[in-house]
């Protein structure tokens, strides 16, 4: 099991600052890497995988630099979102090309796994400028892996997926975090970080923003009132009944929409306290609760938050 190590670092392009002074870590499990265009993530990924240098800080796999530290490729595999590739050679030669670079026992047993595992032994014949982008993402995928490294980068691996291949590359990246490695993508859809990733890493402006469990972060926004949604036998009388306790912001009776026909949305700035009053209001109105659950702990919502647009 490999853990990636950043502490404090920095990166800029003359008087452009596109990476500011972050410490994060990355260990075995797979971690999405969440923020807007022009957040640094692509800059980031690019340093961890030793193509490019820190500014200032440092980056160590396993306690040893990554950068200029070509040994580091034992261990480490790269996707980047950049799509240039050899595209006079065949997916095939790519791919025995890189088992072959790094010295592999079995390189054509090596190579014929790898595409196997990536759904491209039809087109391995072809020469990649004939790929579609979806193809050229798994083909790069398939070089990335054919070493079997502890440590996996991927930078938008899902653009250019259908959705029967985003599964399949959800279930590969599972599979890979499942045998202890360590596996980091950025995306910016946020349905496939939620479903997919352990924990978030999130920039903004250059800036780590947020680090863990995107629910745990949101619990940890103390600032911002808790969104719940509430379904009972009687939502007029339990409105009524629980804007008496004081950890109670707000409450709003849905006629239908998104939140449904009769339900209540609360905003709670008192977590603990809406927790104990909502049960014992309920009681004593003999009022029966159907449904309860929290309206804005999705990774969108956090992140909506996180960068400001909420």
């Amino acid at each position: 099991m490999s853990v990636l190590r950043l502490e404090a670092v920095s990166r800029w392009y003359g008087d452009v600052v596109a990476v500011n002074d972050v410490s994060l870590e990355i260990g075995p499990g797979i971690t999405g890497l969440l923020g807007p265009n022009g957040a640094g993530k692509s800059t980031i990924i690019n340093m961890m995988g030793g193509f490019l240098q820190p500014s200032s800080g440092s980056i160590t796999l396993d306690g040893e630099q990554v950068w200029d530290r070509p040994d580091i490729y034992r261990v480490l595999g790269i996707v980047p979102e950049r799509e240039e590739m050899y595209d006079a050679i065949t997916g095939w030669q790519f791919v025995l090309a890189n088992a072959q670079l790094h010295r592999l026992d079995d390189p054509r047993g090596a190579a014929r796994r790898a595409i196997d595992i990536v759904e491209m032994s039809e087109a391995e014949g072809r020469d990649i400028r004939t790929y579609s982008k979806g193809m050229r993402q798994r083909i790069k995928l398939a070089t990335a892996i054919v070493h079997e490294p502890s440590v996996l980068l991927l930078d938008e691996p899902f653009n250019g997926l259908d959705p029967r291949q985003r599964l399949h590359m959800m279930q590969l990246l599972r599979r890979m975090a499942d045998e202890g490695r360590s596996v980091l993508f950025s995306s910016h859809i946020l349905e496939e970080v939620e479903q997919l990733a352990t924990s978030i890493e999130v920039l903004v402006a250059g800036r780590h923003a947020a680090s863990g469990d995107f629910r745990a972060i949101r619990r940890l926004m103390t600032q911002r009132p808790h969104q719940y949604i509430v379904r009972s036998s009687d939502d007029r009388a339990l409105a009524t009944a629980i804007m008496s306790d004081p950890g109670v912001q707000g409450v709003q009776l849905a006629t239908g929409g998104a939140l449904g026909e009769g339900a209540l949305h609360v905003e709670v700035r008192d977590v603990s306290s809406f927790a104990r009053t909502l049960p014992r209001v309920a009681r004593d109105a003999g009022i029966d609760l159907r449904e309860v659950r929290p309206a804005d702990e999705s990774l969108e919502s956090v992140f909506s938050y996180l960068v400001g647009t909420q």
